[in-house]
């Protein structure tokens, strides 16, 4: 049996298709939802099938690339001698969650799960990621790591290391700034689109459900600093340049795709206010950013 579900994230279409009539469906991914359409006639980024029988590359076929920690835990990632790629998700626990397998532009994927239902979700929702960051690499687009809060049609990302402050200087916004709301709180998409930056809401936002299907013009990126008094400085091009990349999903190993990550995150440092925000967990510094940063 095959369930084939379409869903349109920062206007591109994603195929879904879940085989077999065991423990994987829709309900692994309820954040979805709001991006799910019926059109099955446009061409998509990419398709997914989940299929629980797939296999790993045999080893004399595949090379470690490395291993890297997501924050979530760990993903180990192997370059196949097809010219793709092959990802093993591990949870927190260090339990194999998800085999994803994928062609060297992203466009066809496939995985296998394992475990729990928490597993499971863990395990789709990061190969959907990971799938959905890289091939929409090739199409002026960037899964990027920040909280978003949109003002009067513009989106405002804040960047940072966890824990730094992001989710608190919007939810400063929200409470004491006029005609805010919140877009995404851990995984916006910033697409270039004739030449203009667009950000959008996500079906992936970390520990806050904020799962929407909505699309803003790109009215700054500010990186949070702690520090004893509030301020806001704009950033050079280098140093802008420098603030961004951290933040967005890419492949450094690959040399096409971290290209053209680069060539996107310039594209934005030369056509949006990029800011650092010397601040205090306070209302006064959610003020003071929105005075130098908001689109006038």
């Amino acid at each position: 049996m095959e369930k084939v579900c379409r869903f349109c994230i920062a206007d591109f279409h994603v195929e879904i298709v879940f085989q077999g009539d065991g423990a994987n469906s829709l309900r692994l991914i309820p954040s979805f939802e709001p991006f799910r359409v019926n059109d099955k006639t446009t061409q998509p980024l990419f398709r997914l099938i989940v299929d629980d029988d797939l296999s790993p590359f045999p080893k004399a076929r595949r090379e470690r690339i490395r291993e890297f920690d997501t924050g979530n835990g760990l993903t180990v990632v192997d370059r196949l001698d097809q010219g793709g790629y092959q990802y093993i998700i591990r949870n927190l626990d260090g339990a194999d969650c998800c085999l994803l397998i994928t062609n060297n532009d992203f466009s066809e994927c496939r995985c296998a799960l394992n475990g729990n239902y928490n597993m499971r979700c863990f395990g789709l929702n990061n190969a959907l990621m990971l799938a959905f960051a890289f091939a929409s690499s090739r199409q002026q687009c960037l899964l990027i790591h920040a909280s978003l809060v949109r003002q009067e049609g513009y989106g405002y990302a804040f960047v940072a290391k966890s824990g730094t402050g992001k989710s608190t200087q919007v939810s400063m916004w929200l409470r004491h700034l006029p005609g805010c709301d919140l877009m995404n709180d851990d995984n916006p998409i910033i697409r270039i689109i004739e030449g203009q930056p667009y950000i959008y809401g996500s079906p992936w936002s970390g520990k806050t459900p904020c799962y929407r299907n909505v699309k803003a013009r790109l009215g700054a990126v500010t990186t949070i600093v702690r520090a004893e008094a509030n301020h806001v400085e704009r950033l050079r091009p280098i140093e802008a340049f420098a603030s961004l990349l951290p933040a967005c999903s890419t492949m450094k190993w690959d040399e096409p795709t971290y290209r053209l990550t680069c060539d996107a995150i310039t594209h934005i440092v030369e056509s949006t206010g990029i800011y650092a925000l010397h601040c205090l967990p306070n209302p006064e510094s959610a003020i003071v950013c929105n005075r130098t940063i908001k689109v006038k």
